[in-house]
């Protein structure tokens, strides 16, 4: 099967905390408090798992460290789909927005890391 992704999915070992989601009208669900565990990375996106039930089509504040805190990104991120695992959790599918061209020189090097390792 082609991938059809805009870019190259990266796996990842990264912690992720959501403290807060957000709609574009201020509308707040706080208080989330199951773990999330990254499972991969892109330019455009990131996939988590979490046992959290999260809205779709919300928005959550995410700071990415890929590899050193050196190159640690801060983005906004909305959540676009999440399908149920047999393990009882959600994995979670969201779209990096409003990402800026340097996005793509820091994924570019945390890439070739992985392709040297």
């Amino acid at each position: 099967m082609e991938e059809k992704r805009r870019g190259k999915r990266l796996p990842a070992e990264l912690s992720l905390e959501i403290s807060e989601v957000f709609k574009q009208d201020n509308i707040q669900v706080e208080d989330i408090k199951a773990p999330i565990k990254v499972v991969d990375v892109s330019k455009y996106g990131i996939g988590f798992e979490s046992a959290s039930t999260l809205p779709l089509k919300y928005y959550f504040n995410a700071r990415l460290e890929l590899g050193d805190k050196d190159n640690a990104l801060n983005c906004v991120v909305q959540i676009v789909r999440c399908q149920d695992l047999e393990n009882g959790m959600k994995h979670y599918g969201c779209e990096i927005v409003g990402r800026a061209s340097i996005l793509d020189f820091i994924f570019d090097d945390y890439e070739k890391t992985l392709e040297n390792a």
